[in-house]
């Protein structure tokens, strides 16, 4: 358990990191009242209406607290991967002491948390389309007239979301964390004043209120607790997002802004729900006076809602960028957009995709009523993967006995599981959205890493040895011209086919000859004193590895650099880069399926050259076709 080295000490560091974290970790928990107390109210007997709102609001509450502040604030969000959280940081947690658990079992492990990654997908595309959808339906609480328009409204603010997503999030992203606190402030403000119609709602904060509602209500109790997850969708941004901020400045932006905030304005909602039992109002909305204060509470939630999608937009390509450099994703081209933050980053296709899936969803949905019932599975089955990575974290990491281990994540399992049961029952009317872009993307994941791993073992599995290399380059009928050849060798110990092949063509071999392996550490960043390592074979021929970390993108011209401080007299304009350049064949022997194969022939055709995404210069790349039948 660690804490990101570089947290500032100074109460004003801690301050706007505690601001900062209110602006991207909680847009999505913090636009919850837009829709989650409406969905419940709408389970609510009005024959029973008092007992009925006391224990929805006793369920959310004590859903926010138990799931947020006790599950991930108290003990999932101290398994940090050197300040990094989420759900491939639990992946390599749980990848040390190999050797103590089957093979098999390590596999089926590594596919659950694929999976549980997979689903914050789907969490990507509903989040910004049911947040802009609730935000923007308050135009129909403004003025009934507009309610045709609102999906249309939604559309226009999405795009132009999506649109600006290519300038990055350096300029905007400093006017996130105000914007939220005032947010906050609003909420807590609104509902404060109308907790004084209904001052009775307090009495939700006895927990059996909850209990006595599902009790009395057994056949309405999955469908209340299906609605109930949506005010708790984005706690898993918070671990997520920790290595932005560490976990001292998002506890803090919690218990002092964010959940008093929501507690009093689910309790206002509740309030006014007693004080107008005949109100056929939107309950969010109606807080606000009507006119232009409603109008103002309607512009400040849609510029909420923005900010939320902007959270889980660059949460996807952030989880994008970790699987692409862990090798369960085709190379995507990716955009630094801020030359101070290496963490902001922009993935064109990825944009695109998200933006169109979006779109899709607002209008087939066309509220976020109807959208509620396809949000709640995604969010509840990534909280049940996460449940199972920490268990497995407390007796593989950090030893714990399992009697320990067991008892406090039995106990999240419990939660969870009730949650994601209750939520099963949507997947027939829209529940299998997110469960079919979840299962998309794990079909590229779950074939891309085996496609690499079959072409891995074919390339490098009968490898010419160090000492055949220095005999190769030794003989009198290879001849040795002046330069510096680098040739891209996927493992440290592999010398890569693409340079037997050039000494057999062409009889030639550099003076200087540079084998470079790039490796993917299981860690966020690699220090600087560890980032390269450089070794002599012989005959003019050096072994170079460059290792980075899965929040890191490699950059082959900046290693040169270190070769010339090395004291390797080489010059990185004139040097020349080979690559194998794959050409998949399918019908072949792999153990794998043959739509599997088929998919990764699809995706490597398509996939950013290793050239490009290595950021070296186009006129310096040679590439050499590798003919390979799966």
């Amino acid at each position: 358990m660690s804490q990101p080295a570089s947290t500032p000490s100074t109460a004003g560091a801690q301050a706007a990191l505690c601001l900062g974290a209110l602006g991207v970790v909680f847009g999505d928990i913090g636009t919850s009242p837009l829709y989650a107390f409406r969905e419940c109210l709408a389970h609510v007997d009005p024959a029973q209406r008092t007992a009925g709102i006391l224990g929805v609001l006793s369920l959310i509450v004590w859903a926010l607290l138990f799931e947020v502040s006790w599950k991930y604030l108290g003990f999932v969000m101290r398994a940090d991967n050197r300040g990094e959280g989420g759900i491939f940081a639990l992946l390599a947690l749980t990848h040390g002491e190999r050797g103590r658990e089957r093979p098999g079992v390590d596999r089926k492990f590594t596919f659950m948390l694929l999976f549980g990654a997979a689903l914050l997908y789907g969490d990507g595309v509903i989040t910004p389309a049911i947040s802009v959808l609730g935000a923007a339906e308050g135009f129909s609480s403004f003025n009934p007239n507009l309610t045709p328009m609102v999906p249309a409204i939604a559309c226009v603010i999405l795009i132009a979301l999506f649109w600006v997503q290519h300038k990055g999030s350096k300029t905007i992203g400093a006017w996130f964390g105000p914007i939220m606190l005032l947010w906050f402030a609003t909420l807590a403000g609104l509902g404060l004043w109308h907790l004084f119609e209904a001052p009775e709602v307090l009495r939700a904060l006895d927990p059996r209120h909850g209990m006595r509602f599902l009790a009395a209500h057994p056949g309405q109790a999955t469908a209340v607790l299906g609605s109930v997850i949506l005010a708790i969708t984005g706690a898993e941004a918070l671990y997520a997002d920790m290595g932005h901020f560490g976990l001292k400045a998002i506890s803090r932006g919690w218990y002092f802004a964010a959940l008093p905030g929501l507690v009093l304005n689910y309790f206002g909602q509740g309030a006014y729900a007693l004080a107008h039992p005949g109100s056929t109002e939107h309950p969010f909305f109606a807080l606000a006076p009507a006119g232009l204060p409603r109008l103002a509470l309607i512009a400040l939630s849609i510029t909420a809602a923005a900010i939320a999608s902007q959270a889980l937009i660059s949460g996807v390509f952030s989880l994008t960028r970790q699987a692409i450099q862990l090798g369960y994703f085709p190379r995507l081209k990716v955009l630094h957009t801020n030359a101070e933050q290496v963490g902001q980053i922009y993935l064109p296709l990825v944009n695109a995709a998200l933006g169109l899936a979006t779109l899709g969803v607002v209008l087939f949905f066309k509220s976020s009523a109807n959208l509620t019932i396809a949000y709640g599975i995604a969010v509840t089955g990534t909280m049940v993967v996460t449940t199972f990575a920490f268990f497995r974290v407390t007796r593989r990491r950090w030893q714990w006995p399992l009697w320990q281990a067991a008892l406090l994540c039995g106990s999240f399992a419990a939660f969870d599981l009730v949650f994601f049961g209750a939520n099963l029952h949507k997947f027939v009317d829209g529940g299998w959205l997110p469960i079919a872009i979840a299962l998309g993307v794990l079909a590229i994941m779950h074939t891309w890493k085996s496609g690499r791993t079959e072409i891995f073992q074919r390339v490098y599995g009968n490898n010419v040895t160090e000492t055949e290399l220095t005999s190769i380059a030794r003989s009198q009928h290879v001849t040795r011209v002046g330069g510096c050849a680098v040739f891209m060798v996927g493992s440290p110990q592999g010398t890569p086919v693409a340079l037997l092949h050039h000494v057999k063509a062409n009889r030639c071999l550099h003076q200087t000859v540079i084998l470079l392996s790039i490796m993917t550490e299981e860690v966020p960043s690699v220090p600087e004193t560890d980032r390269f390592e450089l070794r002599e074979i012989g005959e003019g021929i050096w072994r170079a590895v460059g290792h980075y970390g899965y929040m890191e993108s490699p950059d082959v011209t900046a290693l040169m650099v270190r070769l010339k401080e090395r004291g390797l007299v080489v010059n990185a304009q004139t040097a020349t880069f080979f690559f194998n350049r794959e050409m998949i064949i399918t019908g072949g022997g792999a153990p794998m399926w043959e739509w599997q194969k088929n998919l990764y022939a699809f995706l490597s055709r398509n996939a950013r050259p290793a050239k490009d995404y290595y950021q070296i210069t186009p006129s310096q790349i040679i590439e050499i076709g590798l003919p390979i039948q799966l």
